[in-house]
């Protein structure tokens, strides 16, 4: 346990209803009741007493003070969370008050680090803090609450469980090599490694997962000029983010923005047209463009089949040598404008595996 008592805000900064202080340590009770009008004491732990803090003999504000002794609170040391009104002068002015009685201001982190330290909870769930208070969607919600719990660390014991078991078996093999005696059977071992490669390669896979639906899915909207990539961003997004013309190369910088869907965020990224060009700034964006494709976790490439072939298309992105985990999902726009084309006119009959949609009409 720490010999300190630490205070800080643990409120976000603004004008609020409400604003919380939160102490931590051997006299956090104690430090409190300097400057609160109620003795407090004897007080026990899971109970709120309401009451004054007074400076100078004279009433600063109304408050109510929670009280939890250790090792039955979050950092397993004595806590009081004293909440006032939400004006960020009275909370600077306490939080002097607080620093005065002895207590010090808390570092980042320090409450979660002092949870960690006192055995509160392990690294992962002291990392699931943070992506708790940082969720923005329903599945990041989900994956940091799981992992909070104890979702991530029963499986990394699990696994360790099972690595102890591999290394004790192959030491009694190796203490007794020049016996002939035979402590593991060779099947079993073998069975044991694969199911250990398995824990690990399911692990990986849940960090990838976890870590692009708490940042977002980068998703990159790419295709030849005027295929309807800012006509499908401005059509997700219900918003005319970006410029639309029948000019090729109006887009030449990136345009980002964010859209939540089924509980994941996505991080849509409308880049400029894919073409051969001497202008330089449009050049500098195809390569920028390339570049982000190699990066995403989704990429959305837009064709007009009577402009380019599915084909085309495919030959194309191949091209780009993604990395393997970037999913590629091949769009046909305009369908709306191809609706009285003959099939045998357009570059390419449009395939099972191609999703057709119209940004305009809302089509597909």
């Amino acid at each position: 346990m720490h010999q300190n008592t630490i205070v800080a805000i643990s409120t976000p900064t603004g004008t609020g209803a409400l604003g919380i202080i939160r102490l931590s340590g051997p006299d956090a009770v104690a430090v409190v009741d300097g400057v609160f009008s109620k003795d407090l004491s004897a007080a026990k732990g899971y109970t709120v007493h309401f009451g004054r803090i007074l400076k100078d003999n004279a009433v600063l504000d109304e408050v109510l003070v929670s009280v939890f002794r250790g090792p039955r609170s979050f950092t397993k040391e004595d806590v009081c969370e004293v909440s006032f009104h939400g004006s960020p002068f009275i909370l600077r002015e306490a939080l002097e008050l607080f620093v005065q009685a002895g207590a010090r201001l808390a570092e980042p982190g320090e409450f979660t680090q002092r949870a960690f330290l006192n055995g509160a909870m392990d690294l992962a769930q002291a990392e699931a803090v943070a992506d708790l208070i940082a969720s923005r969607t329903a599945q990041a919600h989900r994956i940091a609450l799981d992992q909070l719990r104890g979702g991530v660390s029963t499986e990394i014991a699990k696994l360790r469980g099972e690595l102890l078991q591999f290394t004790s078996l192959l030491e009694l093999e190796l203490d007794f090599s020049e016996e002939d005696v035979e402590f593991a059977n060779r099947a079993e071992l073998l069975a044991l490694v694969q199911k250990i490669q398995g824990l690990a390669a399911e692990l990986a896979e849940t960090f990838r997962l976890g870590n692009a639906i708490k940042e977002g899915v980068p998703t990159v909207i790419m295709g030849r000029p005027n295929a309807g990539k800012s006509t499908l961003l401005n059509a997700l997004l219900q918003d005319d983010r970006a410029i639309v013309s029948a000019i090729a190369g109006t887009t030449r910088d990136v345009i980002e923005d964010r859209l939540v869907l089924a509980g994941i965020e996505f991080r849509l990224q409308d880049t400029a047209g894919i073409r051969e060009t001497t202008d330089v700034i449009e050049a500098e964006g195809v390569q920028r463009s390339e570049g982000l494709a190699r990066k995403a976790g989704l990429v959305l490439y837009l064709f007009d089949p009577t402009e380019e072939s599915l084909a085309e298309a495919q030959g194309y992105v191949g091209g780009l040598e993604l990395p393997a985990g970037v999913r590629v999902v091949y769009v046909g726009t305009k369908v709306d404008l191809r609706s009285n084309v003959p099939m045998e006119e357009c570059a390419n009959v449009p395939m099972k595996d191609v999703l057709e949609i119209s940004a305009e009409t809302g089509a597909g």
